[in-house]
């Protein structure tokens, strides 16, 4: 079973890495390729707009093909997909095949966690999907500090390769070790048309978002894209809400904590996203530091969650998790507020170590509870669609972030300024601490909602 997870874990935390490593290469792929503030943002929603609009379909493709079958082409075409991105000739193209590999991130992500469901029962199983959750997190976190080493001995197009490694020994990991599942072969329905209005949805908001400090609000295409987007969001509902087999099951969210804890998911990790491209923009850009100096700054928050997330679960199990969804947003969202105020001359140990010491214990407090809570307000019967859900939630909350929190930190301009950086902090700081806010209100400890 031991292997079973960790070629789960490895497999999944390339596609994690993959949604922030690209952070630190922004700046040399945009001194390479060309492309303003526009084209940074789209080079990360991209990857995240395929990956959280795509990623329930990808779950019901298990069903077809196998969970074990299905995590293992995920993987390969995640690795063919990065291959193309540390080839590509122009932005444009990298864009294309960050798209791609948002597509095999969508089909690997569910599979992983299909396949644990299925190699696991009871009370393990949630311990499993739990331990998945954290180190996936953590892959999340640690990406910067991977990319900014590879890129300063060698070049933004490494960060890309590496993964193809890692997907060769996920692959042979799977068939040498693990057992094979289902091989599919199930008459289960996709929605697809869900799929299709999920993306198309998402894709006219991020659009007019990300465009809209160049064209303003009143060019066709930020006006046509806002409203197509809206429109098909609202179809995207009310197809879900009557689809014979949804991809978003609704049903899920009539129960209060795991309607509760998704909203706070879209508030902290939103912020949480926007927070890592803006800062590590700021770094490099306007603070001067190398790709690895603006990769290992953020090193503190990977190393207090790695103490800290595990003991916070354990609490929030014996006390309840409303007191840490409620407090752990708030303790980060106040330690942000203080990056407001950076100077562009960063004194590290005084202008930003303390801010994110701050920040990561309270991102501790907040990631074990919030995902145990899910899981446990849907049930071991729906732990997988539950946790599947809250990872789409989560990648969908940085997609829409990044390109709303970029209005805002443009300035109306082509690029990132002191002056934009400190609002988008602010703003960021404003969107973690309103989860807190969500918690504290919403969220209902076990024993408090049996009586």
């Amino acid at each position: 079973m031991r292997w079973t997870l960790a070629a789960t874990i490895l497999g999944s935390s390339i596609a994690f890495i993959d949604a922030s490593v690209v952070n630190v290469a922004l700046p040399p792929i945009q001194s390479d390729l060309g492309g303003g503030l526009a084209a940074q943002q789209w080079v990360v929603d991209g990857y995240l707009l395929t990956l959280g609009s795509l990623i329930l379909v990808g779950g019901s493709l298990g069903d077809i093909f196998g969970e074990v079958r299905l995590f293992v082409i995920g993987v390969a075409a995640f690795g063919l997909a990065s291959a193309l991105c540390a080839v590509a000739p122009d932005i444009t193209t990298l864009i294309v095949f960050r798209g791609l590999q948002g597509v095999a991130g969508a089909l690997l992500t569910p599979a992983s966690l299909a396949v644990i469901t299925a190699s696991f029962e009871g009370s393990e199983r949630g311990a499993a999907i739990g331990t998945w959750t954290a180190w996936t997190g953590i892959s999340f976190v640690i990406g910067p500090l991977v990319g900014g080493w590879l890129i300063d001995v060698s070049s933004w197009r490494v960060i890309f390769l590496i993964n193809i490694p890692i997907a060769i020994a996920t692959i042979a990991m799977v068939l040498l070790l693990i057992p094979k599942g289902s091989m599919g072969g199930k008459r289960v329905p996709v929605d697809y048309l869900g799929g299709a209005l999920c993306v198309l949805g998402l894709g006219g908001v991020v659009y007019s978002l990300i465009e809209q400090p160049t064209l303003g609000w009143s060019h066709w295409s930020v006006a046509g894209g806002l409203a197509a987007g809206a429109a098909c969001l609202a179809g995207f509902v009310a197809w879900e809400m009557r689809a014979p087999s949804p991809m978003l099951p609704l049903r899920l969210f009539a129960r209060r904590n795991f309607s509760v804890t998704n909203v706070e998911t879209l508030a902290v990790y939103g912020g949480l996203s926007a927070w890592g491209f803006f800062l590590v923009l700021f770094l490099q850009q306007l603070a001067g530091f190398s790709p690895f100096r603006a990769g290992l700054a953020t090193v503190p928050v990977t190393i207090v969650m790695f103490f800290l997330s595990s003991r916070a679960g354990r609490l929030s199990a014996r006390h309840g998790p409303r007191l840490f969804m409620a407090l752990g947003p708030l303790v980060a969202g106040a330690s942000l507020a203080a990056l407001a105020r950076m100077p562009t001359h960063v004194d590290y140990w005084v202008d930003l170590l303390l801010p994110l010491l701050g920040f990561a214990v309270g991102l501790s407090l907040t990631v074990a509870p919030l995902t145990t809570t899910v899981l446990a307000d849907a049930g071991p019967g729906d732990a997988g669609i539950a946790s599947g859900v809250n990872n789409a939630i989560a990648r969908v909350a940085g997609l829409v972030a990044i390109a709303a929190v970029g209005i805002a930190a443009s300035g109306g301009g082509h690029k990132l300024t002191a002056h934009g950086f400190h609002v988008a902090m602010l703003i960021v700081a404003a969107l973690v601490g309103l989860g807190g806010v969500i918690g504290a209100v919403g969220i209902r400890n076990p024993e408090l909602s049996a009586r």
